[in-house]
């Protein structure tokens, strides 16, 4: 397994960081031993640059294909949107349907705008949200990219990001004119949430979140943010790039019962293909006329069509239903083989995004020694599991081995009073943005 790793110490003089995006950094995973790239992928299966074979038990793309790797219905219909020319000087008919469709699955929404990724689509939400209001700050509950109206949060004092997804997020180029427009509250702590809202009063434009992420609202959490951006006239954002075509055909709110302003999609809504969506209310989303939003890539048509294909599969397949079964057993298995070798996890996450952490002091070492033994084992493998349509019984019961295997050699460790980290062979995991060298 030399190949991948060789071609990223290529990439890492030619391309800062070495990858466009941190969570496939390779030091993300495995430094010194993940595969880094891959020849094929296919279902859950991945071949990398030598031949290896892999089930990839982690974050299928990032959560980019719930229905798995190059899904033939869906490629079929980007391949003869290439055939009938991806891009012209007209516009591409499918930019209607699509639209028609997410406003079909989202009643309450009557507008859509496009973009390629989902961090593009967030700018373009927060630029339409003050476009509407007329005012600065925003309101923020979850990670929402690399933005400068999102990275200008870490412009004050400490790291406040940091709380909310990542560490180390400098705002290194982000002008400090943006100080106080970003400002920071957590999930489920509503009484946060009233302080920004009574320090801030006729200043704030939105509020940006993510509906769900690893944790269930409790005690009418949306609910009530709902009432307050109402009563307030604050336009409410969903985030739904994570949550989104997980529980359900659609927005992940559709199932907790509470509804936005606008909502912004990408990831499993197109199976891996650059499409991203913002919807919204009729009176929201009028004010994209009033600022400029545009971008020539935004109208190609392959993207456009394979995500049409990849929403009808979606529901076609009961995929929501799949996903939710995958994660069960996912959950199940990690509670058997975590109990059976004596080793404490604690589990949490939405059933589609299901995750653990090792209950332990070095939590970061082991979670490191548990990627590099399950790729011994055959698998992508870390402490998450983002379920997919292409996971089925057969590769869960091989994962179920897997996991016991591994569990047995930590508590194997454990036992013989060993430090982890003596049993890695390199550097421990990142957890956070850091600087390559």
């Amino acid at each position: 397994m030399t190949t991948g790793q060789d071609l990223y110490n290529e990439a890492k003089k030619v391309i800062p960081g070495g990858t466009q995006l941190l969570s496939k950094r390779p030091e993300m995973w495995l430094p010194d031993q993940w595969p880094a790239y891959y020849s094929k992928a296919k279902g859950c299966e991945v071949w990398d640059l030598d031949g290896n074979h892999y089930y990839d038990m982690s974050i299928m793309g990032v959560g980019a294909n719930a229905l798995g790797y190059a899904f033939d219905e869906v490629d079929d219909a980007a391949k003869q949107a290439i055939d009938n020319g991806g891009m012209c000087t007209l516009n591409a008919p499918e930019e209607v349907y699509l639209a028609e469709k997410l406003l079909e699955l989202h009643p309450w929404a009557a507008k859509v705008r496009y973009a390629k990724a989902g961090g593009e689509a967030m700018a373009m939400a927060a630029r339409i949200a003050r476009a509407y209001t007329k005012k600065d700050i925003v309101l923020v509950c979850g990670y929402h990219g690399w933005h400068d109206w999102y990275l200008s949060a870490n412009l004050v004092k400490g790291d406040p990001l940091a709380d909310v997804h990542l560490q180390g997020l400098a705002p290194v180029g982000v002008p400090r004119g943006l100080a106080g427009t970003n400002l920071i509250f957590h999930y489920n702590n509503i009484e946060e949430f009233k302080a920004l809202i009574e320090e801030n009063r006729g200043e704030i434009a939105a509020v940006v979140m993510e509906p769900i992420r690893n944790d269930y609202p409790e005690n009418g959490f949306l609910n009530e943010i709902r009432r307050i951006t109402r009563e307030e006239n604050i336009v409410l954002v969903f985030d739904e790039i994570t949550a989104g075509f997980r529980l359900c055909a659609g927005g992940s709110h559709k199932v907790l019962g509470v509804e936005p302003d606008m909502a912004i999609f990408a990831k499993a809504m197109t199976n891996g293909y650059p499409v991203s969506a913002v919807i919204g209310r009729e009176e929201v989303m009028q004010s994209a006329q009033e600022t400029f939003i545009s971008s020539t890539f935004w109208t190609e048509r392959i993207a456009l069509a394979a995500t049409l294909k990849s929403i009808e599969c979606y529901e076609k397949y009961h995929v929501d239903a799949h996903q939710k079964y995958v994660g069960t057993k996912v959950k199940e298995i990690w509670e058997e083989t975590a109990k059976k070798n004596g080793i404490k996890i604690h589990i949490f996450g939405i059933l589609p995004l299901i995750h653990f952490a090792f209950e332990y002091e070095d939590g970061l070492a082991l979670k490191t020694y548990f990627t590099q033994e399950m790729l011994k084992e055959g698998f992508l493998a870390a402490n998450g599991v983002y379920a997919s349509y292409a996971h089925n019984d057969e590769v869960l019961e091989k994962y179920k081995k897997a996991c016991d295997v591994v569990f047995g050699k930590i508590a194997g460790i454990f036992a013989a009073g060993k430090d982890i980290r003596d049993s890695l062979n390199g550097p421990v995991c990142h957890s956070g943005f850091e600087r390559l060298n």
